[in-house]
C-alpha cells in the first residue's frame, strides 16, 4: 500500500511539473554566474556548438533597469534536426537547446531546461520518441554534470 501510495505521489508530481508549461527546474549549489561558467565549460567539453550566452541582468542594466541574475545559454549540434524539423517544422522556435540559470527572491540559484515530451506534445510530434528521448536524455546528462 505504501508503495501504491509513493508511486501515485510520483505521478502526481511528475505531472504537475508537465503541467508546469514543460519546463524542468532543479536546485543549483553555487551562483548563477560559476553555474553558468561550469555548463558552458561542459557544454564545450561535450563538442556542443554555444551559439549565445545570454546575461539578462547585463541587458536590463544596460537599459537602465535591475533584474536578479540570469543567463541563458543557447547550444546545439544540429543532429536532431534532419529527423525532426521535416516533420514539425515549427518546433524550430523550441530549438537550438537553452538552459537558464537564474535566482530566485530568496538569492536560491536554478537550473531551467524544456522537458523533451512537453516539446513532443507542444508541436504534437508523432513517430519521433526516440529524438524526444534523445533530447531529454541531453538535458538530463548536462544539468546532471553541472549539478553534481
Amino acid at each position: 500500500m505504501k508503495f501504491l501510495l509513493a508511486a501515485l505521489l510520483f505521478t502526481l508530481s511528475a505531472t504537475q511539473a508537465f503541467a508546469d508549461n514543460g519546463v524542468v527546474t532543479l536546485a543549483a549549489q553555487q551562483n548563477v554566474a560559476e553555474t553558468m561558467d561550469k555548463l558552458e565549460s561542459i557544454v564545450r567539453a561535450e563538442k556542443f556548438q554555444v551559439f549565445s550566452r545570454v546575461d539578462f541582468q547585463e541587458l536590463a542594466a544596460a537599459n537602465k533597469g535591475t533584474v536578479k541574475p540570469s543567463q541563458l545559454l543557447i547550444f546545439g549540434k544540429g543532429g536532431i534536426l534532419p529527423s525532426l524539423l521535416p516533420a514539425a517544422p515549427v518546433s524550430a522556435i523550441d530549438l537550438p537547446f537553452k538552459i537558464l540559470v537564474w535566482e530566485d527572491e530568496n538569492g536560491k540559484t536554478w537550473l531551467s531546461y524544456n522537458n523533451g515530451d512537453y516539446l513532443k506534445v507542444r508541436h504534437d510530434i508523432s513517430g519521433k520518441d526516440d529524438i524526444m528521448k534523445r533530447i531529454q536524455t541531453i538535458m538530463e546528462s548536462l544539468s546532471g554534470k553541472v549539478l553534481n
